[in-house]
């Protein structure tokens, strides 16, 4: 049976995809605020070669906006803006071979763009450069030059830069495990503005076993990352409030954040979700609402959310029966066809992100698990 307990969040398996960068935006916020598009004028502007308006044409090819979702048009598009010296293009279409979206996986294709995009002063470039060689992705792993370039960018202001050194020592990679050293590096990343460094050190005052717990610090970090738009902390703030609703404002804020994490494809929240409706905490108790979330978990988290919500399907379906169990089935395979894209961030912060949606995803392509190949796109 699922228990609503806070277990932290850092793990092996999540410092892979966070050293492999994150910047996500709202795909609905991208189509809303293009609405009405002049494409046959994009296009006409695109082939003249004006990089910026390959550069939308790219990212509506991407999102099917106006057009027919086409993602070998949307890396044609990113390419030629790149091949015009767009250094945010060329750090695009770099993930593109990353990641292999509308092209073939080519990670020497990749570093040589990304290697482009740093030359022309996009700090971010530098950052996922860092990433290539802590993990080998084409090259041969130099931990120490992805530090260099790591700590390179943090001079430049970059954030993200600070906490991937930061998770470089609290796991040991490339470095000796230091974790004091670590929540320095993360420290600094909460000086910078950087989401992610406000989660990790949050999560350290919370849930770290090794490190002192401060439920006020951490609601306070935690809240700065999800006012950023950062899921994972959604989640770990609603679940905070959920557990120690004395640190909340309001009594449905917990639920209410579990909902937005849930929608944007994070499994952990409707586990959660389906935990308080099933034994109404916060919430009415509800065995639809229950199962609904329970079967929900296991479309965004398949085998592993199944693990976890199994007794809990089992107990639900004896208790509602055949016939509710499978209109709510239904419910459930629709609200997924909705919501089925995994994100990251959510960003509300306009044109840029608008430009590279491709940044919203926690993608899952090329034979990899969802949230295990993401980037970091341009400022």
């Amino acid at each position: 049976m699922v228990r609503l307990t806070h277990r932290p969040l850092i793990s092996v398996k999540l410092i892979r995809a966070l050293l492999l960068a994150i910047g996500v935006t709202l795909l609905a916020d991208y189509l809303a605020s293009a609405e009405g598009a002049d494409i046959t004028q994009l296009k006409a502007d695109a082939q003249k070669g004006y990089a910026s308006q390959q550069i939308e044409l790219a990212a509506a090819y991407f999102t099917g906006n106006g057009v027919t979702q086409d993602a070998k048009q949307a890396a044609y598009w990113y390419r030629k803006a790149a091949e015009a010296g767009d250094p945010e293009a060329e750090n695009e279409i770099g993930f593109f071979y990353q990641a292999g979206i509308g092209v073939p996986v080519d990670h020497a294709r990749a570093l040589h763009w990304y290697q482009l995009a740093a030359a022309s002063g996009l700090t971010r470039a530098k950052v996922n450069l860092g990433v290539v060689y802590v993990w080998g992705l084409g090259v041969a792993k130099d931990e120490e030059l992805a530090m260099q370039l790591f700590q390179e960018a943090v001079h430049r202001g970059e954030g993200v830069a600070a906490s991937y050194l930061g998770d470089l020592y609290y796991f040991g990679i490339g470095v000796k495990l230091d974790k004091a050293v670590a929540e320095t590096w993360y420290q600094t990343g909460v000086k910078l503005h950087d989401p992610i460094a406000a989660y990790n050190l949050g999560t350290l005052f919370s849930v770290d076993a090794d490190h002192p717990h401060d439920l006020r610090k951490a609601e306070a970090l935690l809240r700065q990352s999800a006012d950023a738009g950062y899921i994972p902390a959604i989640h770990s703030l609603g679940l905070l409030l959920v557990n120690h609703p004395e640190l909340a404002p309001s009594p449905q804020e917990g639920p209410s954040l579990l909902e937005t994490s849930a929608n944007a494809g994070y499994w952990r929240s409707s586990v959660v979700l389906g935990a308080l409706a099933r034994d109404g905490k916060g919430v009415p108790t509800d065995s639809k609402a229950a199962y609904l979330h329970f079967r929900t978990a296991i479309l965004q988290g398949g085998e592993q959310a199944t693990s976890l919500v199994k007794y809990d399907i089992a107990a639900l379906t004896k208790r509602l029966g055949d016939q509710q169990i499978g209109a709510l089935d239904s419910n459930a395979d629709t609200w997924f066809r909705q919501h089925s894209t995994p994100l990251l961030f959510i960003y509300k912060d306009g044109d840029r992100r608008q430009r590279f949606p491709a940044s919203a995803l926690a993608v899952s392509t090329a034979g990899l698990h969802a949230g295990q190949l993401l980037y970091v796109p341009a400022s």
